[in-house]
């Protein structure tokens, strides 16, 4: 019965001992949903939120797996409107891994509601002066145009395939595929930027507070930049990940080095414009307010200088510049490195703009205040990670996720 369900011409792992990973993965899955269930039935009384920290370490989560499931929209831009051909080799996988984001954003989100039975409000009851109105209902349209760059591949599954209803619908949806790539590009863009825009327009918040281009603040762009720059590391790095796991070549060179070439122009460009903005911000803005750049990192080791550092140069410059080399790219171990360090940096960006800005006294009795989550937010913040390696084990084994694979494995 397995085999059948395995695509032609591919070997996978016995199956006893994959349903002993699935378990394995399967009981940190459990532990998450346990401690879901805690939030919804007792209340978010089971996080450690109070009236500094309003968020909780999932929104730091929800909003770096939105960064870097980036890769599905931009990949999908590069693949079907600029024209990559390459990249149809990985445009599988990406939509898988954007797939796997997206719905664990939104996951996190009916967490961080307390009562996901009022989900609706937001559509139903929506404040029209909010960005995150603008972000909500981009992210669900989105996660809609992945469920449907998705469908296809599930109807390819082998069984499914020989049902003729299922068989042209499919080859249909990936004959328009390239209508909802351009529509996942416009949605992204206005739900990756007005995440950004959320911390740039908080006037109460010195350290997160921007200056506007047109009518959004400098952060809206950064957001957005970061996504799509980071985004396809992100993709390389998953499948470098799998590629180890199944101890084979599921992906051609050209597919990652084209998308590693441009990932990495992509985050120098990226990098100059964060360092432009971080400098105005430092010596123009801050001062305007009555700040100066050290009472928003001297006084706290935690959130010290090197976060900074971490960030922009490590985080950002570096990978940049091995990526952008031909030399750095074609040295699997650099390439790997390089995806690390963007996935790193991306995350840290993320982690400064929700938790740091919240951290830094903006009041003259305040002082820095730290944040310890809960077992409960650590559990719900894991829980998307087993979810994500569940989808992708089932995905690779049952789905033809990787159409060079018989190739590459002769």
């Amino acid at each position: 019965m397995d085999s059948a369900l395995i695509p032609e011409g591919v070997k996978r792992c016995p199956l006893p001992l994959f349903i002993l990973g699935v378990l394995a993965v399967g009981a940190v899955l459990l532990w998450g949903v346990y401690a879901m269930l805690l939030c919804w039935i007792k209340g978010l009384n089971q996080t450690n939120m109070n009236d500094y920290y309003g968020f909780a370490l999932w929104i730091w989560a929800d909003l770096a797996v939105i960064a870097l499931g980036g890769g599905a929209f931009f990949t999908g831009l590069l693949r079907y409107l600029v024209g990559k051909d390459e990249l149809k080799n990985i445009i599988n996988f990406a939509v898988v891994i954007g797939f796997i984001c997206y719905s664990s954003a939104l996951l996190i989100l009916a967490i961080d509601i307390g009562q996901p039975l009022r989900g609706w409000f937001i559509f139903w009851h929506a404040n029209v002066h909010s960005m995150l109105t603008e972000v909500a209902f981009c992210l669900s349209c989105y996660f809609a145009v992945l469920t449907i760059e998705f469908v296809p591949l599930v109807l390819e599954q082998r069984q499914l395939n020989k049902v003729t209803f299922f068989h042209h619908l499919g080859h249909n949806m990936h004959e328009i595929m390239a209508v909802f790539a351009a529509t996942g590009a416009f949605l992204s863009f206005f739900h990756q930027g007005s995440l950004g825009g959320v911390a740039g327009v908080l006037y109460g918040r010195p350290f997160a507070f921007r200056e506007s281009l047109l009518v959004w603040p400098s952060t809206f762009f950064l957001f957005t930049w970061s996504a799509a720059a980071c985004g396809p590391c992100f993709t390389i790095l998953v499948t470098k990940i799998t590629e180890a796991i199944t101890r084979k070549k599921l992906v051609g060179d050209p597919a990652i080095h084209t998308l590693a070439k441009i990932s990495g122009w992509m985050i120098l460009t990226y990098i100059m414009a964060k360092t432009i903005d971080t400098v105005y911000w430092a010596l123009v803005t801050a001062p305007e307010g009555g700040f100066t750049l050290g009472q928003f990192y001297s006084h706290n080791a935690f959130y010290g200088y090197w976060i900074l550092i971490a960030e922009v140069i490590v985080g950002g410059l570096i990978p940049a510049l091995i990526l952008i080399s031909e030399k750095g790219r074609n040295n699997p171990r650099m390439l790997v490195l390089a995806a690390v360090l963007a996935c790193v940096g991306i995350s840290i960006n993320r982690w400064v703009m929700v938790l740091q800005v919240m951290a830094v006294p903006v009041m003259p009795f305040d002082t820095w205040q730290l944040y310890i989550p809960s077992w409960q937010e650590v559990a719900t913040t894991i829980l998307p990670v087993a979810y994500g390696v569940l989808l992708i084990a089932f995905a690779h084994r049952y789905l033809p996720v990787f159409p060079q694979e018989k190739e590459l494995n002769p």
